[in-house]
């Protein structure tokens, strides 16, 4: 494959808008910054966590910063409401990228849009994340995971964006990876995880249109921000450097996929492949599990960093 010239930036904020954690009291550092408690923390509007993520992004080259919103969480309601808690206005964002299609990513559109005005803001999403998909468990229980809503999506102050392969957004300063290869012996998806394709239910263990963010810090190497993280952890670091010729990886922070019993039998041989990766940071997010993050703590405690809601990470 071609590598994809991805211009350097000088910094990168990433700001969790949403996770499902938080911790206002938890102590940060330089370069994880923790939401600030003013002293009526306590008796005022509060951040709230769900089952979701959503990220804001801000890449700063030259003079120049430009931000993206990074997936948008589970409810109608909680997206907007940290936004309004952080002052984020959506009004001032520059795109936003949808890693898949589940709701626990994309529900918190439905409470912003209204809020983004008529100015035509980039929306772009992998094709596949439209698809109405469920999990079916062995014994029959069913979860129903419903698409955005492409009729809300196609409203008139977006630019909707459908895209299979990677491409830049942030003038040049972002790489969306798009259908992410899949190369490791042990990350094989999601076995119970099906969409309905030309009428009909069928597995669809890949999620094809899982996607992440990447971006190259100058002399620090590539910032990697998942959503889900359903493609594997590492088969996303990899197709990252493989897109970009960046060996460096700095940081990698979003869900990993680790939680649940199909899942946790691959966290020892996901760990062992971050250790060889040797990135400065790792935040484990969202859907990465309780037995993840533990182990990832415990085997990597020098780059680890918990996250929270309203936690900003200065790369």
């Amino acid at each position: 494959m071609a590598t994809m010239s991805l211009r350097e930036v000088d910094k990168v904020e990433i700001l969790t808008v949403l996770d499902n954690t938080i911790d206002l009291l938890m102590a940060g550092t330089e370069q994880v910054k923790r939401f600030p408690l003013p002293p009526d923390a306590l008796t005022r509007e509060s951040l709230v966590a769900e089952h979701g993520f959503a990220a804001l992004v801000t890449a700063t080259s030259g003079n120049m910063s430009e931000s993206l919103l990074f997936d948008a969480g589970l409810s109608k309601n909680g997206l907007i409401h940290n936004m309004d808690v952080m002052e984020i206005r959506p009004k001032e964002l520059h795109a936003i990228v949808l890693s898949h299609g589940h709701a626990d990513h994309t529900q918190g559109l439905m409470g912003m849009l209204e809020r983004v005005g008529s100015r035509k803001m980039p929306l772009l999403l992998h094709p596949d994340a439209f698809l109405e998909r469920k999990l079916l468990f062995p014994d029959g229980h069913e979860i129903n995971l419903p698409p955005p809503d492409r009729r809300l999506l196609s409203q008139d102050g977006i630019e909707l964006i459908e895209e299979r392969g990677p491409s830049f957004i942030l003038s040049g300063l972002v790489l969306v990876t798009g259908q992410i290869h899949r190369a490791t012996p042990f990350e094989q998806g999601f076995p119970i995880h099906y969409a309905r394709i030309a009428d009909q239910w069928q597995q669809d263990p890949s999620i094809h249109d899982d996607q992440a963010v990447v971006l190259h810090v100058k002399n620090k190497g590539l910032v990697i921000l998942t959503g889900c993280g359903h493609a594997g952890a590492i088969n996303t670091i990899r197709y990252a450097q493989e897109l970009t010729g960046v060996q460096k990886v700095y940081a990698v922070i979003g869900g990993l996929h680790l939680t649940g019993a199909l899942f946790e039998r691959i966290i020892p041989p996901t760990i062992a492949a971050l250790k060889e990766l040797n990135p400065a940071l790792i935040v484990p997010a969202h859907c990465t599990g309780w037995k993840a993050t533990h182990a990832i703590a415990r085997e990597l405690p020098e780059v680890f960093a918990p996250n929270s809601v309203g936690t900003c990470f200065m790369l």
